[in-house]
């Protein structure tokens, strides 16, 4: 089954300053290898942008891809403005010119885009890996990054509504290939 990567938001303004999300510099190192591993496997990379006109305004410092990332120039670059990856994007059109029918998703943050583009992944057919240890939030009252972490592998690896499977798998055990 064809495969992509969709690595959400790792941004300089919201991985790279302080404070950082749990875990940012584990979380890119990760999200690397994964990319690395897709790419020699032929399979497309796609670093998706949120921007907004308060703190992440489009091609500004803080809206650049994190400096830790590793890119090549083969890779997608896709501007949103939602949390919703695919809402008001080409990321649909660009999955289905790859003939893509899986997507692992991984980045920044994870109850926000992370969970909602897996989400609207899975609605609009997709079979969804989820890189369970390549995705990340900053810590907030109610829990920590860690937690928040944990509690959206779990949730979304059980829901079974949408017809396809929802798989959260750690990011060195996800294979590639048709």
């Amino acid at each position: 089954m064809k495969t992509a990567v969709l690595v959400i938001d790792v941004q300089r303004g919201l991985c790279d300053d302080p404070p950082r999300p749990h875990e940012a510099g584990e979380v890119m190192e990760r999200i690397n290898a994964l990319t690395a591993r897709a790419r020699a496997a032929g399979a497309p990379v796609a670093f998706i942008q949120h921007e907004n006109a308060v703190d992440l305004e489009f091609d500004s410092e803080r809206w650049q891809l994190a400096s830790a990332l590793s890119t090549d120039s083969r890779d997608a670059r896709i501007r949103k403005t939602t949390p919703d990856s695919f809402l008001r994007t080409p990321l649909e059109a660009w999955l289905s010119e790859h003939g893509v029918k899986r997507v692992v998703v991984c980045g920044y943050s994870s109850e926000f885009c992370v969970d909602t583009t897996v989400r609207r992944a899975a609605a609009l057919g997709y079979h969804v890996v989820l890189a369970a240890d390549a995705h990340t939030s900053h810590d907030k009252p109610h829990a920590t990054g860690a937690q928040i972490r944990e509690h959206h592998n779990a949730t979304l690896a059980d829901i079974t509504s949408f017809g396809v499977p929802i798989r959260a798998v750690a990011s060195a055990e996800v294979a590639f290939g048709d």
